[in-house]
């Protein structure tokens, strides 16, 4: 059984992977464990009562058996017994992790497939040179460590999702240079490899302190800059590639010092939003029944509501008050 689909008052037993955990202390001044824990369905506060109990690490998998409750709304588990999952567990790794729809190497393949197919050996060159860099880690590497595509595989899984756009862009408008904002689109996070600390299990912990003290924006455009001078590349090509990352968040509360100052580089801005967007959205949707609105969404600051299956009567609703 999957976490999502534990009722209200349903035990549930198995195992699950630690997101987060902290001993706490209550209003009484007793001791708690306070935990995230997650399969692929999703994710669940949980709450061990028991004082003594030390707090797994982060990125490990324990096995549970718990209670479901609720608590303000909101399903919560309450955790009677917990050990660490040992070698001889038969779990699957890949039901607790939160991962891209798509394997790592099918979706590396579709990009290479694209870079290949690029006319501008030049911007070819840059781009095949910044992914033999990343090496093996983008099979598995997040996005991000709480937002969009903040799941195994997920860098590759929201740029492949970003080319498939762009070329879709091009073909409505034909005066872009469908190379060059190609390579934007599979640069413009590449750093996020240096930003996020993460491991094979494709679970982002935490920032790296080159992540916080200078952001994957700017330590994109120094890797870019090594990449251009190993390759010997200087002119517009590399300085209108500088600013497709510099600018691809559009403003400077979002880490952006430039906006978007050519059309690849707006659009470029653009098709990072909108798949931000429609993966938080579609993440959030998921979580609750048709008919009904999810809780405030910070990152886009709105609630959403579900549809309903159009195939389905709606249940009579009171009339609006007059």
């Amino acid at each position: 059984m999957l976490v999502n689909q534990v009722l209200k008052n349903q035990f549930f037993e198995g195992f699950l992977l630690v997101r987060s955990s902290e001993q706490r202390t209550s209003s009484n001044g007793g001791k708690y464990l306070d935990m995230t824990l997650c399969d692929i369905s999703g994710e669940v506060n949980a709450k061990m009562w028991d004082g003594t109990a030390a707090a797994p690490a982060a990125g490990s998998v324990i096995k549970v058996r718990a209670l479901m409750q609720e608590y303000n709304g909101h399903n919560q588990l309450r955790v009677d017994k917990m050990r660490p999952a040992g070698e001889n567990d038969a779990y699957d790794m890949s039901a607790l992790v939160p991962s891209a729809p798509r394997s790592g190497e099918d979706m590396r393949a579709e990009i290479d497939r694209r870079v290949d197919a690029m006319a501008d050996e030049t911007l070819k060159r840059i781009v095949r040179y910044r992914l033999n860099e990343c090496g093996e880690k983008l099979a598995y590497y997040p996005a991000a460590t709480k937002l969009h595509h903040a799941e195994r595989g997920g860098l590759l899984h929201h740029t492949s999702t970003m080319l498939r756009m762009a070329d879709a862009v091009c073909t409505v408008y034909p005066q872009l240079d469908t190379d060059l904002l190609a390579a934007g689109v599979i640069l413009h996070d590449l750093c996020k490899i240096d930003e996020i600390k993460a491991d094979s299990t494709g679970i982002a912990a935490e920032y790296t302190r080159a992540g916080q003290l200078l952001g994957h924006i700017t330590l994109g455009i120094s890797a870019l800059d090594r990449a251009c001078e190993a390759l010997n590349v200087r002119g517009e090509t590399r300085l209108l590639l500088e600013h497709m990352l510099l600018s691809h968040h559009d403003l400077p509360e979002f880490g952006s010092p430039k906006p978007p100052m050519f059309p690849e580089a707006e659009v470029l801005h653009l098709l990072d939003l909108l798949d931000a967007r429609m993966f938080e959205m579609t993440r959030a949707l998921e979580q609750v029944k048709p008919g009904s609105f999810t809780d405030r969404i910070w990152s886009l600051d709105r609630r959403l509501y579900r549809r309903r299956d159009a195939a389905k009567p709606a249940p009579e609703e009171e009339s609006p008050a007059k």
